[in-house]
């Protein structure tokens, strides 16, 4: 019992109170399965072990030199530029900045979880050496970005979110097309906003984004080993059935990132972008990126893009309004939304696709 009566310690005592109140449940953020949320993945780790890189042989050893140089080992630690300031932030920024933490050490972990295991259950010893490097990485991001929750005081329990987390089994060769794009999307999505903030320092509004430069070159390198697995094999990217499939995985993940962006703007406005410049600067890389490898490309400036993504946004708008409202005309509601959001996804994966020849050399260096 709290013996300490004054008027002034049950003031302090209710702010604390209040201020526990409206802290984010990082770890229900972390742990929700939705189709926006990252994803903890499984695969055919079998299959995974037999895959001969004798194909990329050269581009394959050169990668995996760089990766065992370890070139950002001593990145991931503050420094005198790391001047946080939580206490100062405006409180929905602050909630729509923790999502995107959160979201984002998520997604790291994830990947950390994958390679950890590929790496454990193989005996292959080229796979077995990348995704040992890999792993390393992502732990490495996932701590770092736990780190920054921690001073906020909701750092997620990345041990209980092994657990916790449900686990989505894909085969090989969609591991390799969703992993690539997102290790390549991750790139786009942090160097245009390091670079954006570089040109306006004044709109950093934390000291995490002086760290992305290097970070996403860790994301460029580990998609540069998925492209190098897709090339073992030419008709990951060749047969009809595959380019299908491709074709699906960039309109998903595209449409994903415009609806996940577009609840964050606060975030965005914080940043002092434009979500629509930014999402399509991000999707203008990614595209002239993955013409190393895939052989088709989204039309992002197609009559049908925008009104299509927007349609997107505004039925998961709608599906999560019918969620927190309940009960028969909420369930109504939300299968009204979901059914538009699949429309959208139509007209989005429909539109003509823009076909490329990828060149005879895979590898690639960050350029932006």
């Amino acid at each position: 019992m709290n013996v300490n009566t004054t008027p002034q310690a049950l003031d302090a005592e209710y702010a604390a109170l209040a201020a526990e109140q409206d802290k984010p449940d990082t770890q229900a953020m972390a742990t929700e399965t939705t189709l926006l949320n990252p994803r903890f993945y499984t695969t055919d780790f079998d299959e995974m072990d037999k895959i001969d890189v004798t194909p990329v042989r050269a581009d394959w050893d050169k990668l995996l030199a760089q990766m065992k140089s370890d070139p950002n080992k001593g990145h991931f630690k503050k420094n005198a530029a790391w001047q946080a300031d939580w206490d100062g932030m405006e409180p929905k920024l602050k909630r729509e900045f923790i999502d995107f933490l959160v979201s984002s050490c998520t997604a790291e972990f994830s990947g950390c979880v994958l390679y950890k295991e590929m790496k454990r259950r193989g005996t292959n010893p080229d796979i077995c050496e990348l995704f040992s490097y890999m792993s390393r990485d992502e732990a490495r991001h996932a701590g770092f970005i736990n780190d920054a929750l921690r001073e906020a005081g909701v750092a997620v329990n990345l041990g209980f979110l092994t657990k916790a987390k449900k686990y989505t089994y894909f085969r090989p060769k969609f591991i390799f097309y969703a992993t690539y794009l997102s290790e390549k999307i991750g790139y786009a999505r942090y160097i245009t906003i390091f670079r954006h903030l570089e040109a306006n320092p004044e709109m950093r509004f934390h000291p995490i984004f002086l760290w992305f430069r290097e970070w996403c070159n860790d994301e460029f390198s580990h998609g540069e080993a998925f492209a190098l697995l897709m090339r073992t094999d030419p008709k990951l990217t060749t047969s009809f059935a595959n380019k299908l499939w491709i074709r699906f995985f960039l309109t998903a993940v595209y449409s994903t990132m415009y609806v996940r962006d577009h609840a964050r703007p606060e975030f965005h406005n914080a940043l002092g972008v434009d979500i629509e410049w930014y999402d399509q600067e991000v999707y203008r890389k990614t595209s002239t990126i993955a013409r190393q490898v895939f052989p088709v490309e989204l039309n992002i400036d197609h009559a049908r893009w925008m009104p299509n993504l927007r349609r997107m946004r505004d039925a998961f708008g709608q599906m999560d309004a019918a969620k927190r409202k309940g009960g028969l005309g909420g369930f109504i509601s939300h299968k009204l939304g979901a059914a538009k959001a699949a429309l959208a996804f139509v007209s989005l994966y429909t539109i003509p696709v823009i076909k490329q020849t990828p060149p005879v050399n895979v590898r690639l260096e960050p350029s932006y």
